[in-house]
């Protein structure tokens, strides 16, 4: 059952919240071990919290959920970051976004694994150690949000909380056969923690089995937040939940990886199996010969946006240990951004943020042809148990990045990065321009790997991406995970 199920079940009384968060522990018991998934347990706040609930007709009255140890912070709760800076420290406040979780009824259980302060595409922190893939454990869940999807495609839970910063939700959706939905800029409430997570690339959701989960969820989750710095016009019940029949849509396709690097045969095979569904159904389907933006420029731009941020965060970090961090404090990729950023001035991060508003643009532009464009979500399906593993040239270079000047201390950084943005190059691109994706789960590869096909549509077009992801569920071509 998915979680609109669960939570109507409760509300007809067929089922108590004490029996689901049970259950769901019993499962997160027997499963998690192997899955390494879950960091954080709340269990007995859970079951005392399901004992006293008070039924007032929430949408998701009794649902247990895991939040992702990263943000989502819950006054009480621990949330590392992936970091043992951080391990064992209770949050303060509570963030927006789990206030709201809360208000609609969900029973927080714990928390979920995820990569040193969320920058890889796997989930592989040294303070927690792998996700293991629920569909195949010898691969790795993704990341950041690895272990929110793992939760979710072992069934421990319907839905699982997750975030969003350059395919964090999409590309373990993918790995895993599951939905994975990152709204429009602005769209999500936020707040009071962060309003601009790395100048607004960030947005929280969650990872899901379900069309009308994913809807149900931004619907009670959206918010026009004018105190905000993104503030969005909420979607109206009519635009969110559509009857009608899709119109013919026109359908961009884009195939060729935005870094100019191979793309597997079944990330082609899922996105074209899908443009032929389009054309079989009257839809118009134009394959782009050109990517509209320049995709190594941009990811390039990312990183020193990304980097400043780090700086400034470790700055505050810092004021809250009352001494200043060491190479010791953290893993070796996160000391590399950190450094880097300390050298990158604000005209030069005002030039990237104002490139992310031509990027935003070009976008913009192609919508104007296409309703949607369609992608591959990754170029590669789910990458090994522990991928990635940097020469010992480049950790030594690493170690001693405050020895390099400003561009070469960027060219390690991509040098760093580059293996896993030839796999994952496709979601960067609509985190920076604030666009709705979706990953949706409608192939498997050769090897019986999950693998997904992105779909992106105009800013504040949630709408209809998801009025797709229902058609696409009512005519069976969603591979979820069913486990």
């Amino acid at each position: 059952m998915d979680a609109t199920s669960l939570a109507e079940a409760v509300r007809l009384k067929k089922v108590s919240p004490l029996e689901l968060v049970t259950e769901t522990i019993q499962r997160a018991r027997t499963l998690n071990p192997s899955l390494n998934a879950i960091v954080y347990e709340q269990y007995e706040e859970a079951l005392e919290k399901a004992k006293n609930f008070k039924l007032t007709n929430q949408p998701f009255a009794g649902v247990p959920i895991f939040l992702k140890d990263l943000g989502q912070e819950q006054k009480g709760s621990v949330c590392t970051y992936g970091s043992r800076l951080f391990k064992g420290v209770k949050s303060t406040q509570t963030d927006n976004f789990v206030k709201r979780l809360e208000e609609l009824g969900f029973i927080i259980m714990g928390r979920t694994n995820t990569p040193e302060f969320g920058f890889k595409t796997v989930s592989d922190a040294a303070l927690h150690g792998p996700v293991r893939n629920a569909v195949n454990p010898e691969r790795n869940a993704g990341g950041s949000s690895g272990g929110a999807a793992a939760v979710v495609a072992s069934g421990i839970v319907p839905i699982a909380a997750a975030s969003d910063g350059g395919g964090s939700i999409r590309i373990p959706a993918s790995h895993n056969g599951l939905i994975g939905l990152k709204p429009s800029r602005g769209r999500v409430i936020v707040g009071p923690g962060s309003y601009r997570g790395w100048n607004g690339a960030t947005v929280h959701f969650a990872l899901t089995k379900t069309a009308r989960d994913t809807r149900n969820l931004l619907f009670h989750m959206q918010e026009c937040q004018m105190e905000s710095t993104f503030p969005l016009q909420k979607l109206s019940y009519e635009q969110l939940y559509k009857t009608e029949k899709i119109k013919p849509l026109r359908v961009a396709v884009l195939l060729q990886s935005p870094v100019g690097e191979a793309v597997s045969k079944g990330a082609v095979d899922a996105v074209m199996k899908i443009a032929h569904f389009f054309e079989n159904h009257g839809h118009s389907v134009t394959l782009l010969q050109k990517d509209p933006v320049d995709g190594i420029a941009l990811q390039k731009g990312f990183y020193i946006i990304s980097a400043v941020e780090t700086a400034l965060m470790f700055q505050n970090i810092e004021r809250w240990l009352g001494r200043p961090v060491t190479r010791d404090d953290m893993e070796l990729m996160t000391w590399a951004i950190y450094r880097s950023g300390l050298d990158i001035s604000g005209m030069e991060y005002s030039k990237v943020a104002s490139s992310w508003d031509n990027y935003a643009e070009q976008m913009s532009q192609l919508h104007e042809q296409y309703d949607v464009l369609l992608l591959p979500t990754v170029a590669q399906a789910a990458p090994s148990l522990v991928p990635y593993q940097l020469s010992t040239d480049l950790q030594s270079e690493l170690g001693r990045i405050d020895d390099f000047t400003k561009d070469q201390k960027q060219q390690l950084l991509w040098e760093m990065f580059e293996e896993s943005v030839v796999d994952t190059p496709f979601t960067q691109r609509f985190n920076i321009t604030g666009q709705p994706a979706i990953s949706l789960p409608v192939h498997h590869t050769k090897d019986g790997l999950p693998i997904g096909v992105q779909l992106a549509a105009a800013k504040g077009r949630e709408d209809l991406l998801l009025q797709i992801a229902e058609w696409f569920e009512q005519e069976q071509l969603l591979k979820v995970t069913k486990q």
